[in-house]
């Protein structure tokens, strides 16, 4: 019910030690080559084949789907792409950040997936290389793409990003990984609301187990989404004549953007501390209540065992206890005072 490994999987990064990466079985690569009036979309079987795109006086953008060590290494080595570069692909539970090194800019940031099944956060490392005419995009799940539709746009002949540098793609690509953050905070703020309404309802370890779950998610939330304003920011104040003076304006859009899914971010963070006050309260007042009863309950059966107790004394002369009556009115004075207290305690509104 306390998920503990999510814990660990939240902590067991150390970014001291050298994490091997799991190689990925099979990669898939695929290639737009493209300018204003014409495109070219090829699926390339062989990293090496990448390079006969470079420099042809197109903009070219190269997406591969699967981490290979070789593979990273092959077309690093073909672009001139620094090896500080190759490692940070390489590596693994990197803080979003943004690079710039020779003619190169270089961003690496987490995209988020909300997983309907568990109600986890999931993450895919993406990493993203800009250099004048090429981007080249790097992505750990081929399964999982929010770039189609960006494919979709770049098959139309009079689009921006047809019209416009590869500057303007990098910003694109960007731009929907920041709007899908959106949409997994959406899914939060959803099982937010439910988790409320039940724990209104009832209160229980299961519930604080959901918060406890929840709080997690947060955190990886969190963890994700603050870095990537440093990012967008580098890419803002960056000097590099990669980027087009007004190209700039829309990064300046996407910080906006990030800002205000950190905000959110913060805000569901207050709204989780919240649920916990909630619940507690939740456990207290429902304490409270069990008290009350069985105070009130004590209070009642008082006088019973009172009058209990003295008719029970050993003594040889007790008024009214040898008469024919005198069980009766023990009995009734035992159910007179209850009365009365429970009309006492109604009439200062105890309960």
């Amino acid at each position: 019910m306390f998920d503990t490994k999510r814990t660990k999987d939240l902590f067991q990064v150390n970014p001291t030690l050298t994490v091997e990466r799991k190689e990925a079985e099979k990669i898939a690569i695929e290639v737009f080559d493209f300018t204003s009036d014409t495109i070219e979309n090829h699926s390339v079987s062989d990293i090496k084949l990448c390079s006969s795109f470079k420099e042809n006086g197109h903009i070219t953008w190269i997406n591969i789907d699967g981490i290979r060590k070789a593979d990273i290494e092959a077309i690093c080595k073909d672009y001139n792409i620094h090896y500080l570069i190759a490692e940070d692909i390489l590596s693994v539970g990197q803080r979003a950040k943004m690079d710039e090194i020779d003619t190169i800019l270089f961003c690496l940031l987490n995209m988020l997936y909300f997983n309907e099944k568990t109600g986890d956060v999931e993450q895919e490392q993406i990493s993203i290389i800009l250099s004048k005419d090429t981007v080249i995009s790097f992505q750990e799940d081929a399964e999982r793409d929010v770039f189609k539709s960006l494919r979709e746009k770049l098959k139309i002949t009079n689009s921006k990003l047809r019209q416009s540098g590869a500057d303007y793609l990098c910003y694109s690509m960007l731009d929907m990984i920041v709007d899908h953050y959106f949409i997994v905070m959406e899914k939060l703020g959803e099982r937010i609301e439910l988790l409320e309404e039940k724990i209104i309802r009832n209160s229980n370890k299961r519930t604080l187990a959901e918060i406890n779950d929840l709080r997690k998610e947060m955190i990886i939330l969190k963890r994700n989404v603050a870095p990537v304003r440093d990012l967008i920011n580098g890419f803002i104040r960056s000097d590099s004549p990669i980027i087009n003076a007004k190209t700039n304006k829309y990064f300046k859009d996407v910080h906006d953007h990030i800002v205000q899914a950190n905000e959110f971010a913060e805000n569901y963070r207050d709204m989780m501390m919240n649920l916990q006050d909630l619940y507690l309260s939740n456990v207290n007042l429902k304490m409270n209540e069990v008290m009350k009863v069985m105070t009130i309950t004590t209070c009642l059966l008082a006088p019973a065992t009172v009058i209990g107790g003295i008719f029970g004394m050993n003594f040889e002369v007790i008024p009214i206890a040898h008469q024919a009556y005198g069980f009766y009115i023990a009995i009734g004075l035992m159910l007179i005072f209850p009365l009365l207290m429970v009309y006492f305690f109604k009439k200062r509104g105890w309960f």
